[in-house]
């Protein structure tokens, strides 16, 4: 990949840098998130020590995903970026449909395909002078080597028409998304994203567990989410609603 030709092809006023290889792309952001003088998008061809929430490993061979991060300074305080996650999943499931990819959504930050994961989301967060800076790790899945789905031993999703684009123009495009998503939710909150992540809802209307290290902490219905970004859930006791943290939602029994 070559971070000039996908700086000319975005619309985005975005830094953009491209690495063969890192330990990983958010650690790297947030070392140097007080030195950024704007937005900053750091590639990886190739990443040996990737993360996802709670501290799990993102695994990929090299040339068989996309892991990026972006890292975009907010007004305000971490507090109330409660809803980021939720609205970059809604922009990258939008950019992805739009480059016939359709996706749905799992609260709170990943992207299935056909009921698996495609893409994860990590965010975090770094507070600066009048601000905070998010740096906003994605991993996309475009092909998956069968021994890595025979080591975590479930099902991966891939986009192999992805895989077939040219990687410049899809990292420009993915770049344009992000980056037009950011502005909106720095202007108007999750609550201009929370219909769209509704209607991509993966899960809505089905029975739900949240789960923490194993132990199941509420069961019911999911509902969707309200205007901060929790997930709302019909239980025995009335509706609820549930902040990320380190949680874990699983599909419950019917």
């Amino acid at each position: 990949m070559n971070a000039a030709a996908i700086a000319a092809l975005c619309r985005a006023a975005v830094d953009i840098e491209v690495v063969a290889e890192t330990g990983s792309t958010n650690a790297d952001l947030m070392g140097r998130a007080a030195q950024l003088a704007r937005p900053t998008l750091l590639i990886a061809e190739h990443q040996s020590a990737g993360r996802g929430r709670a501290g799990r490993s993102w695994l990929s061979a090299p040339g068989d995903s996309l892991t990026f991060s972006l890292a975009w300074q907010f007004d305000g305080s971490p507090q109330q970026l409660l809803g980021l996650p939720l609205a970059v999943g809604v922009a990258l499931a939008e950019a992805l449909a739009a480059l016939a990819v359709p996706v749905q959504l799992k609260w709170p930050n990943d992207v299935l395909k056909d009921g698996s994961k495609l893409a994860g989301i990590l965010i975090e967060t770094q507070g600066a002078p009048g601000g905070t800076w998010a740096v906003i790790g994605i991993g996309l899945n475009l092909s998956m080597p069968d021994r890595i789905e025979e080591r975590i031993g479930r099902s991966i999703a891939t986009a192999p028409w992805l895989a077939r684009m040219e990687r410049d123009a899809l990292m420009a495009a993915l770049t344009d998304a992000l980056a037009a998503g950011m502005d909106q939710f720095a202007r108007e909150g999750f609550g201009a994203f929370r219909a769209r992540w509704d209607a991509l809802h993966a899960w809505r209307g089905q029975p739900v567990a949240i789960v923490d290290q194993g132990a199941v902490l509420q069961q019911g219905v999911a509902a969707g989410v309200d205007d901060s970004g929790r997930l709302l859930l019909d239980t025995d006791g009335g509706r609820v609603a549930v902040l990320a943290g380190d949680v874990s939602l699983r599909l419950g029994e019917s």
